[in-house]
């Protein structure tokens, strides 16, 4: 039986130089294809706020909302590596906030590890809850719980004081305890410099392919997201015109009455339904309120 996926084994994968990948999930039926499909990282994103939800931004995502979709996925994983988002203003608070709502996705969910946004100005939060013993997987460049803050700047840290600040973000992440940092949007050569220079493994999206793993939106890569289409992403299937072309189908043979067939529909004994109607014709409830059967 294959072991599940540790914070371990994904450090071990950048030690090893082996490049590995990440997606998001939603729900048990995305999780289990994920998992199944043998992805190690597995990442509850508050980008359900959009792709789920149909919120503009991830802004309007709650923990309730995060830990209802947290737990789904969480029974159709069985070895991936399972890591869930903590939503806007659910860790910057205070710590102690922090500490309670990550102790919260831990305990009613059975995620493995909490994601949060935020370099140096976090660090201390991200260290009181490894201390704890809760794993963090950190995030930074665009970080979209600050989606309106940035506005159209989506790209970070392609001047030198942007740039170096995001060095040193990534370094206090580590330093912190986060066992990787997600780097989203970041110029290629500067996601290459920061991985080199941290032990612990780099997560790009949009950061080029010197990170140690990747991570994308489940819907992103599927094409069941029509919404926006990110530069960064690439559409490994176009499942939503499929779809709707099955729907179309579906519907269809529904009308012409084509669909359910004998293959899809019980059957009875022609004799029972006979006992039924006949009784049924003396029963003055059954007569009153009979439909023709067909």
């Amino acid at each position: 039986m294959t072991m599940p996926v540790t914070i371990q084994d994904i450090q071990a994968m950048k030690h090893r130089g082996e490049r590995f990948a990440a997606l998001t999930a939603y729900d048990y039926t995305s999780a289990q294809i994920v998992d199944r499909a043998g992805v190690p990282l597995i990442l509850v994103g508050d980008s359900l706020g959009m792709v789920i939800l149909g919120h503009d931004t991830t802004i309007p995502v709650t923990m309730d909302e995060m830990i209802h979709h947290t737990r789904a996925a969480a029974r159709g994983t069985r070895n991936a590596l399972l890591v869930a988002d903590l939503p806007f203003l659910s860790y910057q608070v205070c710590v102690e906030r922090a500490l309670e709502n990550a102790g919260r996705m831990m305990q009613q969910t059975g995620c493995r590890g909490v994601k949060v946004e935020g370099g140096r100005d976090i660090g201390p939060t991200v260290k009181r809850i490894v201390d704890v013993g809760i794993p963090v997987l950190g995030h930074i460049g665009y970080t979209p719980q600050f989606a309106h803050s940035f506005g159209r700047n989506r790209v970070q840290g392609k001047d030198f004081d942007r740039g170096l600040a995001l060095v040193r973000d990534a370094l206090a992440l580590q330093e912190a305890g986060a066992f990787a940092v997600v780097l989203e949007l970041v110029p290629r050569q500067l996601a290459a410099e920061i991985t080199a220079r941290l032990h612990i493994p780099t997560i790009g999206i949009g950061s080029g392919v010197d990170c140690d793993g990747e991570i994308q939106v489940f819907h992103d890569v599927f094409g069941l997201y029509s919404d926006f289409r990110p530069r960064h992403t690439k559409r490994f299937a176009e499942l939503a015109g499929q779809i709707e072309t099955a729907t179309r189908e579906y519907a269809s043979e529904v009308r012409e009455r084509r669909f359910p067939g004998e293959a899809q529909t019980a059957s009875m004994e022609a004799e029972t339904l006979s006992q039924i109607r006949a009784y049924l014709d003396q029963d003055s409830y059954g007569a009153a309120s009979a439909v023709p059967l067909r």
